[in-house]
């Protein structure tokens, strides 16, 4: 019995070295791919900038966000200010350098929350028929509400705090990663090497850890550049609202809020905060496009 158990487990083992070796070179010849890819290589180097302006926004901002100076409301671009003033007098490049703090932060945050959340769920629900009706019925029931109008209502019922509209739009999100993460577990485990695992006698758990779930990672990431893009746009939304982020605190949302009663005469309310929220949005959605062709299976 003991020299059965160490063959399984010899035999297991040359598997699992075997595909990480063919995994290897199929990715190596997709690396090379994906960086003579220019869209994808744009979108990259656009979420790059994002974050590096996100994480040295105080390096970054000449002015205080929050520093309120009635004289100056509503001053056009100038050398003083690079994209002006809102109603307040606040400088308007400080405070779009400082939202893209907000929005960075909701949207890694909601990206993992939801990735996280939705793989598990995708797996255990890939185990049991049961569990599969119950934790799929509950995610359609979800999915049949609106996702901006579901954010909303949660946002009423919590109050305005960006920990509270990370949690609203995590919410909204994991029904679809769950299902992305379910549909893939059901592929892999009618794979021959997963029939061939069972009847060597691994565990279901073994299996599930071990052999499943490193094959689902790969969609499960892609789907999350396309989560954070679209939280990014919810949040702003949910500001413009104001049902986001507390008021004051710098949003690319807010400043938009507050530049639709001056469109007409104040359009750099309107217009910069828009072209960074454009694209931070492309530039995710361009990066996520690579990511996806990168895992793609059929694409050597």
């Amino acid at each position: 019995m003991k020299g059965d158990c160490a063959i399984k487990v010899e035999i297991e083992r040359d598997v699992s070295h075997l595909q990480k070796k063919m995994l290897q070179e199929q990715r190596r010849i997709k690396l090379r791919r994906l960086f003579r890819n220019r869209l994808s290589m744009l979108g990259a180097i656009i979420v790059l900038l994002m974050i590096i302006i996100a994480v040295a926004a105080p390096l970054i901002a000449p002015q205080d966000p929050y520093a309120i100076t009635v004289a100056n409301r509503l001053l056009p671009p100038s050398h003083a200010h690079w994209f002006g003033t809102d109603s307040m007098g606040e400088d308007v490049f400080s405070r779009v350098i400082y939202g893209a703090r907000i929005s960075m932060m909701v949207g890694f945050c909601v990206s993992v929350l939801a990735g996280v959340v939705g793989m598990l769920l995708g797996l255990y629900a890939s185990t049991n028929k049961i569990l599969d009706n119950i934790l799929m019925r509950t995610c359609d029931g979800l999915k049949s509400i609106p996702s901006m109008l579901f954010a909303i209502c949660l946002m009423t019922i919590l109050g305005a705090d960006v920990k509270n509209v990370i949690f609203s739009l995590a919410i909204t999100s994991i029904p679809n990663m769950a299902r992305i993460a379910r549909s893939e577990a059901l592929v892999v485990r009618e794979q021959t090497y997963i029939e061939a695992l069972r009847s060597m006698g691994a565990s279901e758990s073994r299996i599930l850890w071990r052999h499943i779930m490193p094959n689902i990672i790969s969609p499960v990431i892609v789907q999350m550049t396309f989560v954070f893009a679209s939280s990014i746009i919810q949040e702003a939304a949910l500001s413009f609202l104001g049902a986001g982020v507390p008021a004051g605190d710098p949003s690319w949302g807010s400043i938009l809020s507050d530049g639709k009663n001056y469109i007409y005469n104040s359009w750099w309310l309107i217009v910069f905060p828009g072209i960074f929220t454009i694209v931070s949005v492309l530039g995710f959605n361009l990066f996520g496009d690579g990511l996806r062709d990168f895992f793609d299976p059929t694409k050597t």
